[in-house]
């Protein structure tokens, strides 16, 4: 844009022909224009201020494109626009329509390829069907990380709105594959445990959204839970509560959305087989308690749904018996979505992970007996006025999956269950 200013000064083509035009993109010492990130949210601002034309790097029309009420044309070269604007060449457009301009969804992960593990899988349907939060604990091996890979098999499909934002978030971070349009996939971001607290929630001189906005709009999947530093974690507790961060820098703020569900899985001890049948575990009460206390019970809060994953037998392995396959529980998953949907209509919210306790109070009616239930394990547990919260939220879904209006003892019950953490620590192990 620069150079084209101080073209335009020197009459090198007419001034008139910079009315009603964006041009953005990286000029490199021998005058070609190279990729750069972030041209999606600039087309949308185009949009927005009723800019009809613009003109992008050659690798980032694609994504350009998406936006619908302005005319994208892209360029190699300087000279190219300079002849453009001339009169004596054509810029070229994308090869589609912002409706067809989509990644090409590849093949996903099914949950009818791992044997076993019914109650867990019954536990992520039911995080998938409210967006709720799980942590995973099993020993090494035995099928943590292939039941969270398959979650995105079961979530619904991106609205375009999420999809739009998803891109955007991926095009400011300058992570879009050459040539890429909208994202359709629902994210699924997994960074290792040795990530500093400025990759996950954000930073940089300018500033660049972390991995708790890319995966915004999907899973966060944070493997060996324990093994990431406290103040890493720690700081996952705010936009986990806000579903935003905000990066503050000396020349100002940047707020990226980060509304994500999070899945993490942790072995049940240093050794991981601690209450495993075959095998021995091998660490001292006061390791344990060591080991888990790298989780503060502020996070644990945060999380939904605590769920065992325990080695499966030979017999389970080698079992010939059909696996429900993902397509089946997502129409389940789908259902409830959609009895959300109508409940949340015009509330800026859309699944019952996200309800406060004004909407809680209004949305989840519930049996007397069912209260009462809850009331008991409140007090023997020492819950948090959080965790109440968060079962109350989690039996709305379990009858949201029932087709059920009101909660019922056997919905609390089996929230009551998802909570295994709560259990440990006042059993003091």
């Amino acid at each position: 844009p620069i150079a084209l200013g101080i073209l335009s000064c020197l009459r090198v083509f007419p001034p008139d022909v910079l009315r009603d035009l964006l041009v953005v993109g990286e000029l490199s010492l021998d005058g070609r224009i190279k990729e750069t990130r972030g041209v999606l949210p600039v087309a949308i601002l185009a949009e927005k201020e009723g800019v009809e034309h613009l003109i992008a790097p050659i690798g980032n029309v694609n994504e350009a494109s998406i936006v619908r009420n302005v005319q994208v044309l892209g360029a190699e070269n300087l000279l190219q626009i300079v002849r453009f604007f001339k009169g004596e060449e054509r810029l070229s457009s994308p090869p589609f329509g912002p409706e067809e301009a989509k990644d090409e969804r590849g093949e996903s992960l099914d949950f009818s390829d791992i044997k076993g593990h019914g109650k867990a899988k019954r536990a992520l349907e039911i995080a998938a069907s409210g967006s709720h939060n799980v942590l995973l604990i099993g020993p090494p091996g035995s099928g943590k990380t292939m039941l969270a890979r398959r979650i995105p098999s079961i979530l619904p499909p991106l609205t375009y709105e999420e999809a739009l934002e998803v891109t955007k978030i991926h095009s400011i971070a300058g992570l879009l594959p050459p040539y890429a349009s909208l994202l359709t996939e629902r994210p699924f971001r997994s960074p290792h445990h040795t990530i500093s607290d400025a990759a996950l929630i954000g930073g940089g001189h300018v500033p660049r959204p972390g991995e708790v906005s890319l995966a915004t709009h999907g899973v966060l999947f944070l493997d060996e839970l324990p093994e990431f530093k406290r103040h890493v974690l720690d700081a996952l507790r705010q936009p986990l509560e806000d579903g935003f961060v905000t990066v503050s820098r000396v020349t100002g703020a940047v707020t990226f959305p980060a509304r994500f569900m999070l899945v993490a899985s942790m072995n049940p001890c240093p050794c991981g087989y601690l209450g495993d049948p075959k095998r021995a575990c091998r660490c001292s009460l006061r390791e344990i308690r060591r080991y888990r206390s790298r989780l503060s019970g502020p996070l644990l809060d945060r999380i939904d749904i605590h769920i065992e994953v325990p080695a499966l037998s030979v017999s389970e392995l080698s079992s010939e018996r059909e696996e429900e396959p993902s397509g089946r529980i997502r129409e389940r998953v789908l259902r409830a979505r959609k009895i959300q949907e109508e409940r949340f209509k015009g509330k800026n919210i859309y699944a019952n992970s996200q309800m406060t306790p004004r909407l809680i109070k209004r949305y989840c009616p519930t049996s007397p007996e069912g209260l009462e239930l809850l009331g008991k394990a409140v007090e023997k547990l020492g819950l948090s006025p959080r965790s109440y919260h968060k079962i109350l939220k989690l039996s709305r879904t379990i009858a949201d999956l029932d087709g059920k209006d009101r909660i019922e003892t056997e919905h609390i019950a089996e929230a009551l269950q998802y909570r295994i953490l709560d259990r440990r620590m006042m059993e003091g192990i």
